[in-house]
This record gives C-alpha cells, sequence and structure tokens, in this order.
C-alpha cells in the first residue's frame, strides 16, 4: 500500500520518485490510440458531404485499419504485461526524475505487477513505477556480491592512513580481514585490487603495533618450560665407583683354602 504522507516544501507538496514515474507514462500515453481512431471514423461518416458520400469501399478499407490497429494494441499490451510479470521476485534500478527534474536512480525487489489503462506499473519498495522507466535488471547474487564489495570499501576508506592507526583501530581491521577471507572468488573478483593491498597493509602494520604493545609476547606452553640443568631421571643417575653388585666382589679364598686343607 502507499504512502499517504507526502514532504511539503515552500508550502507546496513535493511528487516523489514514484509520481514522477506515473504522470510521465500517462502523458506518453496521450497519442493516438483505436478509441480516437474509432471517434474520427464516426465523425467522418456524420459530417460527410451528402452530394458526395464516402464510398462503401473506402469504409470498408478504414475499418480493417481500424482493425488492425486494435490487434496490433492489443498484441503491445500483453507483450508489456507478460514481460513486466515475468520481473516479479526480481532485482532492478528503475531511472525516474525528482519533483525539481534531476535524475534518479531506484533499486529494489518487484513485489508485483499492477496492469492500467494499458500500461503495466511495477511496485517497489511499496511504490508504484513504470514499466518504461526500468532501467537495469540484476542477479540476486550479483547484487549481493556488490553490495558486500562497497560497503567493505567504505569500511576501509574510513579508517586512517596505515602508519596512523593504533590499538583501536585492532577491531575493525581485524573484522575487515575475517570478512575478505570469508569471501568466495565471485565476491572477491568485485574487490579492486588496490584495497586488498591496502588490506594486508593494515595487517602488516597492526602486527608491528601489536608487538611494540606487548601483545606479540606469548607466556611459552607448560610442555615446552626447559627443566634446569643437572636434573635426571632417576634411573639415569650414575652409581658411585666402587659399588659391585652382592656376589660380584666376594673372595675366593673359601675355596683356595678347601684345597688347601684338602692338600694337607
Amino acid at each position: 500500500m502507499a504512502s499517504l504522507m507526502a514532504p511539503v516544501e515552500n508550502g507546496q507538496i513535493v511528487e516523489s520518485t514514484s509520481q514522477n514515474s506515473l504522470k510521465n507514462t500517462s502523458k506518453s500515453s496521450n497519442g493516438m490510440d483505436k478509441e480516437a481512431f474509432l471517434q474520427l471514423l464516426v465523425a467522418q461518416m456524420q459530417y460527410q458531404d451528402p452530394l458526395e458520400p464516402t464510398s462503401n469501399t473506402e469504409y470498408i478499407s478504414q475499418y480493417a485499419q481500424f482493425s488492425q490497429v486494435e490487434q496490433i494494441q492489443n498484441m503491445a499490451a500483453t507483450t508489456e504485461l507478460a514481460r513486466a510479470s515475468s520481473l516479479v521476485g526480481e532485482h532492478v534500478y528503475i531511472k525516474t526524475t525528482t519533483s525539481s527534474g534531476e535524475p534518479k536512480s531506484v533499486k529494489g525487489k518487484v513485489d508485483y505487477v499492477m496492469y492500467e489503462n494499458g500500461k503495466a506499473y511495477l511496485s517497489i519498495n511499496e511504490s508504484l513505477y513504470a514499466l518504461d522507466d526500468l532501467e537495469i535488471v540484476v542477479d540476486q547474487q550479483y547484487q549481493d556480491a556488490f553490495d558486500k564489495a562497497y560497503d567493505f570499501n567504505i569500511r576501509i576508506n574510513k579508517l586512517p592512513a596505515p602508519g596512523g592507526i593504533d590499538m583501536s583501530d585492532a577491531k575493525e581491521i581485524d573484522e575487515l580481514e575475517k570478512i575478505y577471507n570469508e569471501m568466495n572468488d565471485y565476491e572477491k573478483s568485485f574487490v579492486a585490487e588496490d584495497v586488498v593491498k591496502m588490506l594486508n597493509k593494515y595487517v602488516e602494520r597492526l602486527e608491528e603495533v601489536r608487538l611494540a604493545a606487548g601483545e606479540g609476547d606469548k607466556d611459552p606452553k607448560p610442555d615446552e618450560v626447559e627443566k634446569p640443568d643437572g636434573t635426571e631421571k632417576p634411573d639415569e643417575v650414575e652409581k658411585p665407583d666402587g659399588t659391585e653388585k652382592p656376589g660380584e666382589g666376594e673372595d675366593d679364598g673359601t675355596s683356595e683354602g678347601a684345597d688347601g686343607t684338602g692338600g694337607a
């Protein structure tokens, strides 16, 4: 439903782009149509010279022309309606003018099509626009990629120069880097090469700023802590010199003495 409110400037109602589109359409449709052709034919029959009336052959010829005009108009109307109906759900650009005559482009999705007085009208953002003002029809994927790249460029341009960033810009730079890394190849094709180079400069400069602020130094992990010098595992401790296992250092003199006793 169209809005019932309208802006007012200098005591006069300012017409919207939709109203200007409808007005221009009504002006352009004031040409010769089948109704006007029929009125001319009837007027010719009423005011003909009774002494030299128009021949039947001429009437038949004019009637054939009238039928041909009617068929052409009906065919054009059917084609226009089919064309307009195919735009439902599509994202389009409408080129119209403001009340001051300045050109303006309106972007949006076609919600429905209204057909009136032989003309098709597109409903965009709850406003009606003439089909004649249609300029561009875009694919949804293209529009999403274009909008994402456009917003990305705006956010890059709002940052200070790479040499002037500080930790207050870290969150924005990290988000921009994440957004770009998550783009697919099709979306990245909409981002200019210079913008990508600028993003890399911001990322490199941010790393330097973080190192200078001490955020780049991380505590070592527990398994990375070096052991104190001189410590060894229990089984790696060397045994004192001169120690032997039991039985390895016993004197064999007992057996020798036994031999000597036996020999005595």
